[in-house]
């Protein structure tokens, strides 16, 4: 039911109610009345009402204006040029209503290039069809959510032909929505250098609906995962948080707010007009800022032990993450108001069986050594079931909504925190 839309449509014949040809809309000859609608147009005046991903709250429509979108794209051409390939062919899966793959549209239309839709996801049952457009598409840019690299790597190696397809005509790598594991990025040069006798340029775009798309980026040379630096036109605040930074941001590609959220639009900012991102960063180098920021968590997904000790999930998580590498999907972290850390985890079958319990519960002990009660895990249970996107536990881009997912699977985590532990449950060794 689309209300009292207008449908356009090549032929109106088919449906069962009025719609416009798009022939007719074609032949419409513009009158003087649209020149003038344009030239009343301000830079400031809304184009887009874009929504969030919905990885640590429910999705909010971000206002985008022109002078944001102009912006962001002037961006990414100065800093990533014809490396991008966004005036040759583009595969992309991300969904339009976000931003990395409204973005990708946009890049590729205002470039003259041709954009193919990939119908598959980074999701088991759903990365085969996205192997199969790979082998017909070869980008020369190509976007990705890590656990959508760490599917490709998995099939790069069992698949010659893909390999050689896919390194190929690869200019560019552009990871987003969290971290790229330090093996993960390294498993993939590895496989570059095998296939075509070179490395890939893997960039990251970290940024935020509220700022357009990515606004800060590793255009420089370097082997560390990171989120670079800022792109031209961006200021960025660093704020002290313990060993970490907050990061701020100011420039013509901040929203001025939400659409329908006066009260979240009154805290977005600070008294010096920047953007409160919520993330924090930490710099690879203290020495050398020309090395640019690695990510370092959520403030949103900070919580307390009952010890009142403070645990930064999302960086643990990307840790445990690393460390179980390529045994481990994703994972769910565990602890608020409880005595200790544990993880839900949802395990990477080797050879179509779940990860060995022996190797799981080694690889625990080794990831706890010389950490405290803030970093230590001291359980674990597998997931069989997979994260659902009906369920709003997967956003649209295919990161996991962490809130949301431990709620709905709260019989699981009191699994792991009953006395004695049921045989599912994974100690170190």
């Amino acid at each position: 039911d689309f209300g009292d839309a207008t449908l356009v449509t090549d032929d109106p014949a088919v449906l069962a109610r009025p719609a416009v040809a798009w022939s007719e809309v074609l032949a419409t000859v513009p009158g003087a009345g649209v020149a003038r609608s344009i030239a009343a147009i301000t830079p400031d005046e809304p184009t887009a009402y874009m929504l969030t991903s919905g990885s640590t709250n429910l999705p909010k429509a971000v206002i985008q204006t022109q002078r944001m979108l102009a912006s962001n794209l002037a961006q990414g051409r100065q800093v990533l040029g014809e490396t991008a390939g966004w005036s040759d062919v583009m595969l992309d899966w991300l969904p339009w209503n976000h931003v990395s793959g409204a973005y990708t549209l946009m890049g590729t239309l205002t470039s003259g290039g041709s954009l193919y839709i990939d119908g598959g996801r980074p999701m088991p049952g759903h990365f085969e069809e996205s192997l199969r457009n790979l082998k017909e598409v070869a980008p020369k840019f190509f976007v990705n959510v890590p656990i959508g690299y760490s599917l490709l790597a998995d099939a790069l190696e069992k698949d010659p032909e893909l390999r050689q397809r896919f390194f190929g005509n690869l200019q560019l790598a552009l990871y987003g929505g969290s971290g790229l594991p330090q093996a993960l990025y390294d498993r993939l040069q590895r496989l570059a250098a095998e296939t075509v006798g070179k490395r890939i340029f893997f960039t990251t775009g970290y940024g935020a609906t509220e700022t357009s798309s990515g606004c800060m980026a590793i255009y420089f040379p370097t082997e560390a995962v990171g989120i670079g630096l800022p792109m031209p036109g961006l200021t960025t605040k660093l704020v002290p948080d313990g060993e970490r930074y907050e990061v701020r941001l100011r420039g013509p590609m901040l929203t001025p707010g939400y659409l329908g959220h006066a009260d979240a639009n009154r805290g977005i900012f600070d008294d010096e007009g920047f953007y409160r991102t919520g993330d924090t960063a930490q710099f690879h180098d203290p020495q050398d800022v020309g090395k640019g920021l690695k990510f370092a968590g959520r403030l949103a997904e900070q919580f307390k032990l009952s010890t009142g000790i403070w645990v930064s999930g999302g960086r643990l998580r990307e840790a445990f993450i690393e460390a179980f590498s390529p045994l481990v999907a994703d994972a769910l972290v565990c602890g608020e108001s409880r005595d200790y850390l544990a993880m839900l985890v949802w395990p990477k079958p080797q050879a179509g069986q779940p990860p060995a319990r022996d190797e799981l519960e080694r690889r625990l002990a080794a990831f706890n050594e010389g950490r405290g009660s803030s970093e230590r895990i001291e359980r674990l249970l597998l997931l069989s079931e997979p994260p659902s996107g009906d369920q709003h536990e997967v956003s649209d881009k295919g990161t996991i909504n962490q809130r949301v997912a431990l709620a709905r699977r709260a019989a699981d985590v009191d699994r792991l925190y009953a006395g004695p532990p049921d045989t599912a449950v994974l100690l170190p060794a």
